[in-house]
């Protein structure tokens, strides 16, 4: 895998570009028959993209400079993001109406992460690339494919689909709201989308209740905890400050996706702290229909 100055700058700054190296060799274009068969698996995924030109005001994020980059949860029957070639996934249908990552992904050429994570067994695959047609939704032709280790994820031993749950309308707002600041504090895990000049990327970060503080209505912080040395969501925001985060209740289905940017601190004793600025949020009820069971935290949570 080759790294971008952003990555390279916080692995150096971290002392970790020999591992790097090394684990960065793990990362390919190809999908292997073991990944068709875990992404087949799969009732949701996560994608991040920058809002495309465009876009409207609502899409790129009021208050982000270019297009506000978002995370978005997609869902369906397992089967319904599937492996259509060896450097290609299909995913059938598409985010919520109203979500802002709508025209992304019908944009051909659009850079995009996605991640697919699976709480039953706290497995996690990551594949990157650009969005391309697809008969009933859209692509993506791969650029990067990797797993990660099951670090910092919370095992959710069973899921139920809710039939008849709708979404309902989104309720947008530039600052947090007490109810959604309450949400975020109470998370154990979210989804992060960032982006570079050439591509995008979306990642996991999980922890227990907590992790993630409200320091005011439109600031938010998390500790950066040990990973896998790559640097890649750190590094996208070296280069790019412009973030995604997407909050899940795993019980009722309500979405908060939150776009802004958002830096890295560094501490004398070599801890990392990321700050993250908001300029929109998103709430959408019951955006999805799965309802999981109880978290068991990983062992890994500080």
């Amino acid at each position: 895998m080759t790294y971008h100055s952003g990555s390279r700058a916080i692995q150096d700054r971290v002392g970790v570009r020999d591992l790097a190296d090394h684990v960065g060799r793990s990362v390919g274009q190809g999908i292997r028959p073991v990944v068709a068969a875990f992404l087949e698996l799969q009732p949701m995924l996560v994608v991040g993209a920058a809002a495309p030109e465009g876009a409207t005001e609502r899409e790129r994020g009021a208050g982000t400079a270019g297009g506000g980059v978002w995370a978005s949860l997609l869902t369906g029957e397992p089967g319904f993001v599937r492996a259509t070639g060896a450097h290609r996934i299909s995913v059938a249908g598409g985010p919520a109406a109203g979500d802002p990552l709508t025209a992304a992904l019908t944009t051909p050429g659009t850079a995009v992460g996605t991640i697919a994570l699976d709480p039953r067994t706290r497995r996690r695959m990551r594949l990157n690339g650009r969005v391309g047609p697809a008969p009933r939704g859209f692509a993506v032709e791969a650029d990067q494919v990797f797993a990660n280790c099951p670090k910092y994820l919370q095992k959710r031993q069973t899921y139920e689909t809710v039939t008849g749950r709708t979404p309902g309308v989104a309720q947008r707002g530039s600052e947090l709201t007490p109810s959604q600041r309450e949400f975020v504090e109470a998370a154990d895990t979210f989804f992060l989308a960032t982006v570079h000049a050439r591509g995008a990327d979306a990642s996991h970060r999980g922890g227990n209740p907590g992790f993630v503080r409200v320091d005011a209505p439109g600031e938010l912080s998390w500790p950066d905890y040990p990973g896998n040395s790559m640097f890649l969501t750190l590094g996208n925001l070296a280069a790019d400050p412009r973030a995604g985060l997407l909050f899940l209740d795993w019980t009722s289905g309500t979405v908060l996706q939150l776009t802004g940017t958002a830096r890295t601190e560094f501490t004398p004793d070599g801890e990392r702290t990321v700050r993250f600025t908001l300029a929109q949020a998103v709430e959408t009820s019951a955006a999805s229909p799965l309802r999981w069971s109880a978290p068991a935290y990983s062992p890994a949570n500080p």
